[in-house]
């Protein structure tokens, strides 16, 4: 095991294969973590859907522009204020149940841009 990661970290390395000095870092390619965008800048679209969710609703929340991190913290203010179960899935917030008017209140009384 720690042989594949000793791989997968050198094939990350960015413009140097090799080097002497002891205090070099190498860069590496990963994701950019993502600045958040202030809420007023934020285009979050509130729907409805049912596929392949065995005829059950969710409402979806979708265009957050930020970390994960950032995105699960909304989605757990947006549960906890519906009362219900959810989920972060693919950079989409998903809520159990039709709460489209209730998620739109509460993100745009904390200034979001929703529509």
């Amino acid at each position: 095991m720690a042989n594949n990661h000793h791989k997968k970290e050198t094939k990350e390395r960015v413009n140097v294969v090799y080097s002497t000095n002891p205090d070099f870092r190498y860069e590496h390619d990963g994701e950019q973590e993502t600045e958040t965008l202030a809420p007023g800048k934020q285009q979050l679209r509130v729907a409805l859907d049912a596929r392949q969710r065995n005829g059950k609703v969710v409402t979806l929340v979708q265009g957050f522009v930020g970390p994960g991190e950032a995105l699960k913290e909304l989605a757990r203010v947006l549960k906890s204020r519906c009362g219900v179960g959810g989920s972060v899935k693919e950079g989409s917030i998903l809520i159990q149940g039709d709460f489209r008017e209730k998620v739109l209140s509460i993100l745009r009384d904390s200034g979001y841009r929703a529509k």
